[in-house]
């Protein structure tokens, strides 16, 4: 038999090789999205925190569909909305919330937020999910619906200041009429635990159409 093998964090000679490292997994958490068809338009975006230049993050180009997004293509912008890596124009309203999010949470890595769709579905009822399977348990007491600026494009600082503070310490939130948001201490980290709210959400509508789902006790 040979030696049991275990995944581990991975560990890095130099920070530039950490920061490349994040742009391959951001990269291919936006080949992830466009596999499950989290695309929707010009909407949805995922960040990740410069190591070497922390109060910066690395983002998609505007209007790059989500499969085509390469390591090389992702643009870093500053707190301010300026691009200050790369050869695309930012999309504002990952600015105005990422900023946000990245700026009170010294712990997140990553944030991942698109328009999928049963996260939007869901994010119109209000409620925060349920647990209602072992998979949904993972979210339990540790996601939060926000009601601010629900339902309309954040573009400004200011309203993304007001989602980034509801959003609290939790590692996700179900914005009303929007969508889901989730964060993670790395990319793979926020990619994952946003596809499993996505079916999370999914198996709660599915649950909620067939009947009266009965919750897993505390």
């Amino acid at each position: 038999m040979g030696e049991k093998w275990f995944p581990t964090v991975p560990t890095f000679a130099s920070a530039e090789e950490e920061r490349q490292h994040r742009k391959q997994r951001l990269a291919a958490g936006f080949r992830l999205f466009a596999k499950f068809g989290f695309e929707e338009g010009v909407a949805g975006h995922i960040t990740a925190r410069d190591p070497i230049e922390p109060d910066t993050f690395w983002v998609n180009p505007f209007v790059v569909p989500f499969a085509h997004v390469r390591a090389s293509d992702l643009i870093r912008v500053d707190h301010s909305g300026e691009v200050v890596e790369g050869d695309y124009n930012v999309n504002t309203a990952a600015f105005a919330i990422h900023s946000q999010v990245h700026a009170a949470r010294p712990d997140v890595v990553a944030a991942a937020h698109s328009h999928s769709p049963y996260g939007k579905a869901f994010s119109s009822l209000g409620i925060p999910l349920d647990p209602l399977t072992q998979d949904a348990c993972i979210f339990y007491e540790d996601h939060t619906v926000i009601t601010e600026q629900g339902g309309a494009v954040v573009l400004e600082v200011e309203a993304g200041h007001q989602v980034a503070k509801a959003f609290g310490s939790n590692k996700a939130a179900i914005h009303q009429n929007h969508g889901l948001f989730t964060v993670g201490e790395s990319v793979d980290e926020a990619v994952f635990w946003f596809v499993s709210m996505e079916r999370t959400c999914q198996a709660q509508l599915a649950a909620m159409a067939a009947g009266d789902p009965k919750p897993i006790r505390h």
